[in-house]
């Protein structure tokens, strides 16, 4: 029987075994769940007996782990966020998310006979009838059944009409009561005690079930069982209901993408699959095989070939077991295999394994595999395979748009009612008119100015979701939809911008197409489904999940995570833009009565279901530290010394966290100091911040595995809970010699700084909690920190010096003309001994075969412009130089090799006074050039010098045949930037092959000089471009033209490598 505990708008009769809902009034709070915990194995079954045609969407049914004497009973309940697994439509959801897709028979779909008056519930005297009158009770009784039984292995299976669906979930634990949702049209449903007509439950059903549904007329054929798991790797999604299996971000990234069976495989039994997208930008493909590791025992490696136990594959011609080829020229090739190939796998009872390619038997791939363990099917989208799909199940292939099928949720056909559906805020787009009172929008005229907001703040995993309700097919482009930090009620409607791309007085997060971005700046490429392909009737939905990221719901299936690190505060934001013009709000606020779900506690403080309650680390983050320290509990392979201020790795590359004893306070800086490095191994260190004391925790073997409020800089990436957020954000910290120094300050606006040797280099990440403690990686070559603060110099430096430490509030004067100052390394240290990029550029300088006695002997006079290197110096990206000062840029991309300088010049007045530029030049000149120490005729690339006539009083005459050399003139082209002169025009491209890597590359060369006042004029590019170069100098002046000679001096060699 059903418990007495119901939801607002339930009755009950029959002894508590009939529920009837007030349909008229409420598609909802129609929540009823059984007296007690199922058994295992026993079913749970009711019957429709009423409905009603107001509502879209029915009856939900399933299972929960919350007792009903406890539970405070939400609207519906798909809104609980725990314990909770239901069938909804053709969908099972988990905790609120759907975990399978068209899954067995529609509920929506379900019916009663019109004419149907329901009697009593079955009794067990109705069991001793005939079969005769059962027939003819059934006949009278024609409302659906569904049911619902999870079985003493875990799993969960559901039964419509008497017909078992097959498995929905698994590891579903004992003691769950069954919960039936009054949904919609579904208004009155009676348990029903006659299990005799549904046939027993398979303990093996993975063949499916192959029986009509006796009653209902939409019967179906239940379809394999033979799924993908859910769990997978980082870049792989699962779904069109487990069968498809597709890897995103396919053009930039080529593996973690590893995805295995729901279930072991049978003797016997062939798992196919059918290569349905493929790419041309990686070398190799798909490989496929079999392990004996579970799927929740399996840590998923970047590529299933990295496991070194119970693992056999097949990659390219060869089999592998853990990791070892075994066999080289198997007779297939998995890499030539193209779109619409298929691929099966199978191991026999005698524990030999096959594989089939398009259904032929390729023979025995290896022998011996183990008959005593189960074995799981495994694939791995792997380079240019992008997308596969289980062939063994019925049911659609393709999950484009174009053929999903549009599952209505129940919401009110006509007006939602008050207070439950979400609604529009008033402040609006100028084109946007709001109808159904706030539920929906039409843009009037034009393609733009169609913007409109949620009406409230949305909830931690509270789903927005909107249907298209009307198309112009006249635009192009289509619906935007994101999340945002701006607050309606703050900006009048005239500020509005047209276009939700041009947001960004807030932080904004949003999806056109199938690109994210953020603040209209470009973060992630093809994000699931594009919204350019959405139709009228298509749903989209927008949502911030509790680990702070944002998911896109198309028609109800996650396209999964599209941004982290998103603000608390946000609202849903809807652009009405290009084809779309008219859209209506399908979703309904999670009401706050659905979060208090868990059993009260014997304490009087009652917390949030999103706030864990504080350690005693976080109770004293308020606290302002004394004397920052490393805290005792650390990685393994540390050893602290210094009262807890110095740390050292003492063992191999990793196990090296670290987090201080106190919580960093906003506006105080915190810095460490490279000790010591190992250049045995790769990589080095990583820092940021954890919101979490970490006192009593285990740590894992690097910060890369924190997947809880945790801010990590590695290399020159951002990453937010072991997903990256942001690419190129400061220097490379794989590139700090020893001596440098880090430092980590959080803002007023909680925002994260990463700084080096003292100079910030810009926001890393905002939204930071307090507390926070920072957190540090000794990985790789390092090996040594120390915690400094702020009047500790640097290695090699004085105390008293401003400039060894990094001090940038200070400028040097240059006769009367202020100068910005670079940091630079201590001169203790070589950068060319970490910087790859300088040192495949010094490889390519050696293939030319220049005399050294051209270049500075001191190899520090040398810098490297690449990212890494300029931003570990700090450099401008203009600087003034000479008398009168004249802008140029800083080589940014370059690595310039510093020349000698001719001992006849006056060095001191020309680098005073003398302006810089730069020459692009080709390498067949390049040495004729360095022979002369300056570019003069003959010597100059033929793409930027040229020899003229000399001017006479009366025009231009030809030169006699023994003129005099000092009558010659050169035309040299200059510029005070290496975006004009490093154009192929000037400096072409050549190839070459590295003799350390054997790869090949494309190298530019140029020269910076210095360039005499007054012996040049100023002018128009002579390219014929339409685009400006570069944004301090104009298109007009960015070229300069000198003739005499003698005007310039070469000051380094410039080479880009690409």
């Amino acid at each position: 029987m059903e418990h007495n505990r119901t939801g607002i708008g339930v009755s009950q009769t029959f002894h508590g075994r009939r529920s009837l809902r007030s349909a008229t009034d409420d598609f909802n709070h129609g929540v009823v769940l059984s007296a007690r915990p199922l058994r295992s194995n026993e079913v749970f079954q009711v019957r429709i007996d009423k409905m009603v045609d107001k509502w879209a969407g029915s009856i939900e049914i399933g299972v929960t782990t919350h007792n009903p004497a406890y539970l405070q009973l939400p609207s519906t309940m798909t809104n609980l966020r725990s314990g909770t697994w239901m069938m909804t439509g053709n969908g099972v959801m988990h905790n609120g998310t759907t975990i399978l897709d068209e899954y067995g028979h529609n509920l929506d779909r379900l019916k009663v006979s019109p004419a149907q008056e329901p009697g009593p519930p079955d009794t067990a005297g109705d069991r001793l009838r005939t079969e005769g009158r059962r027939r003819c009770f059934t006949q009278r009784v024609a409302g659906d059944t569904v049911g619902v039984v999870r079985k003493d292995d875990g799993s969960l299976h559901f039964f419509v009409n008497g017909v078992a669906q097959g498995p929905a979930a698994w590891n579903v634990p004992p003691s769950v009561y069954a919960v039936v949702d009054l949904y919609g049209q579904a208004a009155q449903a009676t348990i029903m005690d006659d299990m005799a007509d549904l046939p027993p439950l398979p303990d093996d059903v993975s063949e499916g079930n192959n029986q009509l549904s006796p009653s209902s007329p939409c019967s179906v054929v239940s379809a394999n069982d033979l799924r993908f798991h859910r769990l997978h790797g980082s870049n792989a999604v699962i779904t069109n209901g487990g069968r498809t299996a597709l890897r995103q971000n396919c053009r930039s990234e080529f593996n973690d993408a590893i995805v295995i069976s729901n279930r072991s495989l049978r003797d016997g039994e062939l798992f196919e699959i059918v290569i349905q997208k493929t790419v041309d930008r990686w070398s190799g493909s798909i490989e496929a095989g079999v392990t004996a590791i579970r799927p929740g025992e399996l840590e998923f490696p970047n590529t299933m070939t990295d496991i070194d136990y119970d693992t056999w594959m097949l990659s390219g011609t060869a089999i592998m077991q853990d990791g070892n080829t075994m066999r080289n020229n198997y007779g297939c090739d998995l890499d030539s295999l193209t779109t619409g190939s298929r691929i099966g796998m199978m191991r026999t009872a005698t524990g030999d394994l096959h594989y089939y390619i398009n259904g032929v038997d390729q023979g025995v791939a290896c022998s011996g595999l183990p008959a005593e363990k189960e074995v799981f099917a495994v694939i791995d989208l792997y380079g240019q395979c992008v997308q596969v799909a289980i062939t063994s199940s019925s049911g659609p292939l393709d999950n484009s748009l174009s053929t999903c099928n549009i599952t209505e949720k129940s919401f009110p056909i006509h007006s939602p009612v008050s207070g439950v559906a979400h609604r529009l805020h008033s402040k609006h787009g100028k084109n946007v008119m709001l109808q159904s009172e706030g539920c929906q929008a039409v843009r009037g005229g034009g393609y733009s100015h169609g913007i409109v907001f949620s009406i409230k703040e949305l909830k931690s995993d509270e789903l927005f979701e909107v249907k298209i309700d009307e198309v112009d097919e006249r635009w192009s482009g289509s619906l935007h939809i994101g999340l945002t930090t701006l607050q309606p009620a703050d900006i009048p409607c005239t500020s509005l911008s047209a276009c939700l791309l041009d947001l960004r007085t807030k932080v904004t997060w949003l999806v056109t197409g199938s690109e994210v971005r953020r603040n209209g700046t470009l973060q992630k490429q093809n994000y699931g489904c594009s919204l350019d392909r959405l139709r009228v009737g298509n749903r989209v939905g927008v949502k911030r999940c509790s680990d702070d990221s944002m998911h896109i719901l198309i028609d109800g299936e996650d396209m999964g995570p599209a941004a982290t690190a998103v603000a608390k505060n946000v609202y849903a934001v809807v652009d009405l833009y290009g084809r779309v013009t008219a859209v209506s709000v399908v979703s309904s606020t999670v009401l706050d009565e659905a979060e208090g779900t868990k059993v009260p506690s014997l304490s009087s403080e009652v917390c949030s279901e999103e706030e864990e309650e504080p350690t005693p680390c976080e109770n004293e983050a308020l606290l302002v530290p004394t004397a920052m320290q490393f805290l005792e509990n650390h990685g393994k392979n540390i050893l602290l010394s210094n009262q807890n201020r110095t740390a050292t790795r003492v063992s191999s590359y990793n196990q090296g966290l670290l987090v201080t004893n106190q919580p960093l306070p906003q506006q105080q800086l915190f810095q460490v100091q490279i000790d010591r490095l190992n250049p045995t191994w790769t990589s080095s260190l990583s820092l940021g911040v954890i919101g979490s004391c970490l006192q009593r925790s285990s740590f894992p073997s690097t910060a890369c595995c924190l997947k809880r409020s945790s801010w990590l800089l590695q290399r020159g990436c951002v990453f937010h809970n072991s997903l990256k957020i942001c690419d190129n954000y400061g220097p490379n910290l794989d590139t700090c010699p020893e001596g440098t120094v880090l430092g980590l300050l959080v803002d007023a606006n909680s925002c994260l700084h990463l700084y080096v040797n003292g100079m910030d280099q810009g926001v890393a990440a905002q939204d930071i909690p307090s507390p926070c403690f920072p957190l540090l990686d000794l990985y790789g070559q390092c090996e040594q920190v120390t915690i400094v603060t702020n009047d500790v110099p640097a290695v090699g430096g004085d105390a008293s010096n401003p400039r060894c430490q990094g001090d940038m509030e200070k400028a040097d004067m240059v006769d009367g003309i202020k100068e910005s100052v670079c940091w630079t390394p201590p001169l203790e240290v070589n950068p060319m001994k970490t910087c790859e990029y300088q040192v495949l550029c010094s490889r390519f300088k050696e293939l030319l075969t220049l005399p050294d006695g051209y270049f500075s002997e001191d190899p520090k006079a040398s810098l490297c412009y690449c990212e890494s290197c300029h931003k570990l110096r700090g450099d401008e990206a203009y600087y003034k130089r000479g008398e009168p000062p004249r802008d140029y840029a800083a080589p940014f991309g370059w690595c310039c090799f510093s020349l000698r300088v001719n001992p006849r010049c006056d060095v001191a007045n020309t680098f005073k006074k003398w302006h810089m530029a730069y020459h692009g030049t080709s390498v067949g000149a390049l040495r004729r050039t360095l022979d002369q120490s300056e570019l003069v005729t003959g010597s100059v690339s033929i793409f930027s010098a040229a020899q003229t006539k000399c001017d006479m009083q009366s025009g231009y005459s030809e030169p006699e045949e023994n003129s005099a050399p000092e009558r010659e003139e050169v035309k040299v082209q200059l510029s005070p930037t290496m975006r004009y002169s490093g154009l192929d025009s000037f400096a072409p491209k050549v190839q070459f092959r590295d003799p350390r890597s054997l790869r090949s590359h494309h190298a530019q060369v140029a020269l910076q000089v210095y360039v005499r006042p007054g012996s040049y004029k100023i002018g128009a590019q002579s390219l014929g471009l339409s685009e400006a170069l570069d944004t301090r100098f104009s298109n007009s002046e960015i070229e300069w033209i000198s003739k005499e000679k003698g005007s310039t001096l070469l000051y380094g060699l410039l080479i880009r490598i690409e």
